[in-house]
C-alpha cells in the first residue's frame, strides 16, 4: 500500500539577491549546470546566493522526515518555506494538496496556525511568561480563553516532564527544560504538521538524547507529520524515518537510514557515514537472502546487527531465520554478511560496493 503524502515540494528554488529571478536564469542555464559547485560560481559570478536549488521531496504522513546538512546546505531555508516564513523564487509546495505558496497572507497566517507548529533551536520562550503561559501562548494569540487555553496546555506540560514547574520562568530553567517547554507550546496547538529547526543542537549531548527519546515517545503516541532539520548524522539516523541530504542547496540524497548507509550517492555522503557505528545502525533485514530457508536461530527483521550476532553465536555457521513482525519466516540471515555490512567503508562505497 502506498503511503499518503502530506507534504509536496516541487521544483522549488530560493536566491537570495537584488534580482533573484535574473539570477535563477543563469542557474538553470547551460553554464550553469556545468558548474561544479554552482553555488560558488554564483555568487562569484553573479553576486546572489544559491539557497535552494530545484528541490523536490515527498513527505508521507504521520513519518519523521529528517531534513540534514552542514551549515550553509539550505536546510533550514527549506522548512522555513513550509510555514512560508521565506518566499520562493520558484517552486511549488503543497500541503495536503494545497499549494501554500500561492495562498494570500491572511489564508496562510490561519493555516499555519491550524496546520502547523514550530519549535525552534533557540527556545523562542517569553522571558516574562511561566512554563504554562509560554506553553498556552499559541492558543492565546488564537483568542482561546486563556483558562481553557492553560487547561489545554497542562496535558503536554505534564507529558513532556514538566508537571510541577508550571509557575515557574524560563530563566529558572535548565536548557532542556526550557526545550521541553517549546515542545509543549507547539504540541498544545495540536496541529497535524510539527517542524523542528535544529530543536536540540544547543543541548549538551546526554540532554538531547534524553529530548530525542522524548521525540520518538511522542510520535508513536501521536503519529504526527514531522519535519526534522539536524546536521547531526547520529541524531538523523536515530531518529528519521526518512533522511534527505542537502549541499549547497541541493538534494543530493533521500532514503530511509538503511539506504542511507548502504548506498551512499556519492564521496559526500560516503565521507558522512564513515564513522558511523554501523552494527548499531542497520536492521538484520537489509543484509538478508529474502526467500531462503535458516535455521532453528529466529531473528526479527528489525532487530540490528550487533543485536543479531549475539543470537547467533551459539551456532554461527547455521543462518539464522529471519521473522517478520507476525514471527514468519521471509528469509535467512549469514553471520560472514552481517560481518561485512558492519565494516567501515572505504571509497568504494559510492559504487554501491558495501561488503568489498
Amino acid at each position: 500500500m502506498s503511503e499518503n503524502i502530506k507534504i509536496s515540494i516541487k521544483n522549488l528554488f530560493k536566491v537570495f539577491g537584488r534580482n533573484p529571478l535574473d539570477a535563477m536564469q543563469h542557474v538553470i542555464s547551460d553554464e550553469g549546470a556545468e558548474q561544479p559547485n554552482l553555488k560558488q560560481w554564483l555568487l562569484r559570478e553573479h553576486d546572489h546566493v544559491l539557497g535552494l536549488n530545484n528541490i523536490n521531496i515527498d513527505m508521507p504522513e504521520k513519518k519523521l522526515q529528517v531534513i540534514m546538512g552542514l551549515s550553509g546546505s539550505g536546510k533550514s531555508t527549506l522548512i522555513r518555506h513550509i510555514n512560508r516564513l521565506i518566499e520562493p523564487t520558484a517552486g511549488e509546495l503543497l500541503i495536503e494538496e494545497q499549494d501554500v505558496l500561492q495562498m494570500r497572507l491572511d489564508d496562510m497566517r490561519k493555516f499555519r496556525q491550524q496546520n502547523l507548529a514550530m519549535v525552534f533551536q533557540k527556545f523562542a520562550l517569553l522571558p516574562h511568561n511561566t512554563v504554562i503561559d509560554n506553553a498556552a501562548y499559541g492558543l492565546f494569540l488564537q483568542g482561546v480563553p486563556r483558562s481553557e487555553a492553560r487547561k489545554r496546555a497542562q496535558r503536554w506540560v505534564e507529558r513532556v516532564g514538566l508537571g510541577g514547574f508550571e509557575k515557574q520562568y524560563p530563566s529558572q530553567l535548565s536548557g532542556g527544560q526550557q526545550q521541553r517547554v517549546g515542545l509543549a507550546r507547539a504540541l498544545t496547538m495540536d496541529t497535524d504538521i510539527l517542524l523542528m529547526d535544529e530543536a536540540f543542537s544547543a543541548l549538551d549531548p546526554l540532554i538531547r538524547t534524553d529530548m530525542q527519546d522524548v521525540l520518538l515517545d511522542l510520535q508513536r503516541e501521536l503519529n504526527k507529520t514531522i519535519v526534522f532539520i539536524t546536521h547531526d548524522l547520529d541524531e538523523a539516523l536515530r531518529i528519521g524515518d526518512d533522511i534527505a541530504i542537502l549541499r549547497d542547496g541541493s538534494l543530493v540524497q533521500q532514503g530511509n537510514p538503511q539506504e542511507i548507509i548502504l548506498n551512499p550517492a556519492d564521496e559526500y555522503v560516503s565521507d558522512f557515514i564513515m564513522d558511523v557505528n554501523r552494527g548499531r545502525v542497520l536492521f538484520a533485514k537489509s543484509v538478508a537472502e529474502l526467500g531462503e530457508e535458516g535455521g532453528p536461530v529466529k531473528i526479527p527483521e528489525n532487530m540490528v546487527l550487533e543485536e543479531a550476532l549475539q543470537e547467533m553465536k551459539g551456532d554461527p555457521l547455521v543462518p539464522a531465520t529471519l521473522i517478520d513482525s507476525g514471527g514468519t519466516p521471509i528469509g535467512a540471515v549469514h553471520l560472514r554478511k552481517m560481518i561485512d555490512a558492519m565494516k567501515r567503508p572505504g571509497k568504494d562505497t559510492a559504487s554501491g560496493n558495501v561488503y568489498g
